[in-house]
């Protein structure tokens, strides 16, 4: 099977949509809005036809060339082989590659290296690149996990906070600061029910600035959640020398309560979600021409 030198890799989420076209010793890429299939398939699909179309004008493409094109689009909360297909019979390409966005970040923080990564933003997952292949664990969103994640750690300071209510729990400085955003344990559990994750994830920073300055409540908090990742890495098989990849904005938060072996293992990410759904799409061509 032959293809044109085009290829496109396409990173999509519930907050944008980022599309790239490579060929030809050139680069376009397009920004579009969410694309999340799972909440909106109809509107997703719509964005993703709309980007794609987008990058067959910057690359001047014809449409019979476009729909030629080799393409990996990862997106976030695509699960099953039901909804992939479904994803990919909906859109102008002969040649597509569905996939959830977690391959994308792990493949763009290590590169072709055999190793982990510990993604730790909002939400959080875990995964290791090895020569057998790639494993995933985690990601099962704020009511059922997503340990280590930003919200997670928010939600921690909101149990402790009405934990040290209760006198379970001292009132350190980090529960006492709660007092400038909330009236009282009433309101803890009532933003606990309503807010949104991101406001419960953006308590977090409290967290770790706490625990930067001794507080105990704040350590604990962080140390449980270091464990949890090191038990999850340890279940994936990752071994010490790997490189080990923190991405999101708490990852690197942990690096004071990992055990030796993880902190000398702790590498920079070689790129972003959207450099590993190129290689992505790399890989899917050569596949196709083999």
């Amino acid at each position: 099977m032959r293809h044109d030198s085009h290829i496109i890799a396409v990173d999509g989420g519930g907050t944008r949509c980022r599309f790239l076209i490579e060929g030809c010793g050139q680069r376009h890429a397009v920004e579009l809005g969410a694309a999340n299939v799972t909440t909106g398939f109809a509107t997703a699909t719509a964005v993703l036809r709309e980007g794609i179309a987008a990058l067959g004008a910057a690359a001047g493409l014809s449409e019979a060339a476009l729909r030629a094109t080799p393409a990996f689009i990862g997106l976030a909360g695509v699960k099953g082989d039901s909804m992939i297909a479904r994803v990919a019979q909906a859109l102008p390409l002969d040649h597509v590659r569905v996939d959830e966005d977690r391959p994308a970040a792990i493949r763009g923080a290590l590169g072709a290296r055999i190793g982990a990564v510990a993604h730790c933003g909002t939400g959080s997952f875990l995964g290791r690149q090895a020569p057998d292949g790639l494993r995933v664990l985690g990601g099962w969103g704020t009511v059922l996990g997503d340990e280590a994640s930003a919200y997670w750690v928010g939600r921690q300071l909101l149990s402790a906070a009405v934990n040290a209510e209760d006198g379970i729990l001292p009132r350190t400085g980090v529960i006492e600061g709660l007092s400038d955003i909330f009236d009282g344990p009433q309101a803890i559990v009532s933003f606990a029910f309503e807010a949104p994750p991101r406001e419960v994830a953006a308590l977090a920073q409290r967290v770790t600035q706490a625990a930067a300055g001794g507080d105990p409540v704040a350590r604990q908090i962080l140390q449980e959640g270091a464990a949890y990742l090191m038990r999850s890495l340890s279940h994936l098989g990752w071994q010490p020398g790997e490189p080990l990849c923190f991405t999101g904005g708490i990852g690197p938060h942990y690096t004071d309560y990992l055990p030796p072996e993880a902190r000398a293992s702790i590498a920079a990410p070689e790129g972003s979600t959207m450099d590993g759904a190129l290689a992505l799409a790399r890989d899917f061509s050569e596949a196709l021409a083999a």
